[in-house]
């Protein structure tokens, strides 16, 4: 039995902020779309344009309050070719919140609190 991954997801509070910071932090595009008939929830995909992995956003309608995250110990980790260009645009965007020198990575924090680390290629 083989198994591969699919996608992650994130449940987010405003989904047109969330994915304007997505595509503006990493560059992911919109590859899909599922809205419930009745409007309560929308699942918005996103991906790289290069690997088949997707991030899911999931807006629901009913939903007012932050989301916990606990510690906020999980991540999802993106690589870049350009990695000092990347940390100046994120520095611009102000959504670096915690760096690692000493291991050459940073994390950013999108909309809603979730972590994103970033690597350079090949770390």
């Amino acid at each position: 039995m083989k198994f591969t991954f699919a996608h992650n997801n994130l449940n987010v509070l405003d989904l047109e902020k969330s994915i304007a910071f997505y595509q503006q932090a990493l560059g992911l595009k919109e590859s899909k779309r599922i809205t419930a008939s009745d409007g309560s929830f929308t699942l918005v995909f996103l991906g790289d344009s290069v690997t088949p992995h997707l991030l899911e956003l999931t807006w629901l309608r009913d939903r007012t309050e932050p989301y916990d995250l606990g510690e906020n110990e999980f991540h999802l980790a993106f690589e870049t070719e350009d990695f000092e260009e990347a940390y100046k645009h994120h520095r611009d965007m102000g959504c670096i919140c915690f760096e690692n020198k000493e291991m050459g990575i940073y994390f950013i924090s999108d909309p809603d609190g979730y972590w994103l680390e970033i690597l350079p290629k090949g770390k």
